[in-house]
Parts: structure tokens; sequence; C-alpha cells
């Protein structure tokens, strides 16, 4: 097993590790709640320790106060690593590379498609959550769905919880079923497309302390990076593009070491 997938479920087991609810019920609001960790990880999960950066954005743009906090806290780990912690800590990312991994037809994302998450950013995390006052991609997230809205129901004795189901929920379970699909037969099809976080880091990677070097007179354009990298991206031709999570499985895969990393 690779350092990465090690670290990956480390860091899946840290975020989401609540025991106490199997016997207590509810969810975690302790004071570790306050903070963020720095990806996709459903405050409402009762397993989750801590809170989503990407909920704790859209409450301050719903009180329409602009949210210096978050601001900084993304912009600190994008100056510094870029996109990185999307490659070895983010569990929704580690749960679509296990997807992938399954036999099946695959295909390539059309190169469009990877700006649909600035437009999810913008339009439904930003404009859409001003307007409205209502979070909205917190409504819609397939992770907050498949780890914090499936096992509240699955877990609720009352019954008050299923009682409340409805279209809404059912939509939830519809997108969430539709990412899954993709992300079996497309690399980190969510990630790539949808992702508002991943879109916020993105903006980083040509600017971050650590960035990935190509040696141009020892490439071969063999193509081998782009297909060990889980986010297909052609690094030998783009080693800071905007999609690249800094897994650093391209530098493990080069056959000639034309690719190295530094911090800087």
């Amino acid at each position: 097993m690779s350092l990465k997938r090690i670290i990956q479920i480390i860091a899946t087991i840290i975020q989401n590790s609540y025991i106490p609810v199997f016997f207590s019920g509810g969810i975690y609001q302790g004071i570790l709640k306050k903070g963020c960790v720095p990806i996709l990880n459903c405050w409402g999960c009762p397993l989750a320790w801590y809170s989503c950066p990407m909920g704790a954005l859209q409450h301050f743009i719903g009180l329409k106060l602009i949210p210096f906090y978050i601001l900084g806290f993304f912009g600190t780990i994008g100056m510094v690593i870029g996109r990185m912690s999307c490659g070895w800590i983010c569990p929704f990312g580690f749960f679509q590379d296990l997807l992938y991994k399954i036999k099946s037809v695959k295909m390539k994302l059309p190169k469009w498609c990877s700006y649909i998450k600035y437009v999810i950013l913008i339009g439904v995390a930003g404009i859409a959550v001003y307007l409205t006052g209502e979070q909205w991609f917190c409504k819609l997230c397939p992770n907050g769905t498949l780890i914090a809205g499936i096992p509240l129901i699955l877990a609720d004795k009352t019954g008050d919880l299923r009682a409340l189901v409805g279209w809404h929920f059912y939509m939830k379970i519809a997108i969430l079923i539709f990412v899954i699909l993709f992300s079996i037969i497309i690399k980190r099809f969510f990630c790539r497309t949808f992702c508002p976080i991943g879109a916020i880091y993105s903006i980083f990677n040509r600017f971050s302390l650590l960035k990935l070097k190509i040696d141009k007179e020892k490439c071969i354009e063999c193509k081998s990076c782009q297909m060990a990298c889980p986010m297909d991206v052609p690094i030998y031709r783009a080693s800071n593009h905007i999609d690249c999570i800094r897994c650093l499985d391209c530098v493990k895969i080069c056959p000639t070491k034309a690719i190295k990393y530094e911090l800087r």
C-alpha cells in the first residue's frame, strides 16, 4: 500500500471517528466543531469532529458578512500547498479513487467540464446563498448525503427525521448516485467538475510555494504521468495545472525522473 493511500485512510479516520455517537446518538457539537478541516467533510456527519469550510463560508455569505476567517484559512493553505489537501486528506476524494478502481468502461472528461466548479463556487455557493440566506451547496452536496443524510435517516429511532423525507432528500440521493456512477468511469469526476473547495485551491496552484517542476531535457512525453494521475492531468505539459492535486503519483511513476517537486 502506498504512503498516500495510508495517509488518506488515516485522515479519513481522524476526521470521522466520533465513536460515542454509536452509544448516545446525535451529532458531535463540541469545541472541535468550531474548527474546520481544509477539505469537504460535512458538519452533519454523525462521526465528524470538525466543520466543513464550505459550510462556514456559506454561513457568512448568507449573513452578508465578509468571511475573513475562512478566506484567510483557504488563502493560507492555498498559498503554501495549492490543491494538495484534495490529493492526500479528502475522504470524498479517497472514495472516488476507490470507485475508479472498479472494472468498467472508462471515459475522458471533456476539458470544458473542469470549469463547471467555478460556476458552482460563484453561482451556487456564492450568489444563490447571498440572495436567499440558504446554504445551497450544502443542500445539494453528494458528500453530505453520503456521510450525513443517509446515516442520520438510517439511525433515526424516533421516526421524526424519516417523516420529513421528501422530494429534496430523493433529489440529493439522485445527485449522489449520479456522482458515484460517473466516478466509476471518470477519474475523480466530482473533484474535477463540481467541488467548490477544489475550485478555490486551484486558483493558487500556479502561485503556491509547493510546485511541480518538469525537466524538459529528461521528459520523453511518454504520458506515464497522465495515466497515473488521479485527475488525468497532462503534467508533462502543465506541471501546475488547475486540477493538479499534488498527489505526487507522477513523480514516482516517471521513468526518466523528469518530474520533481520543490517548496519555495
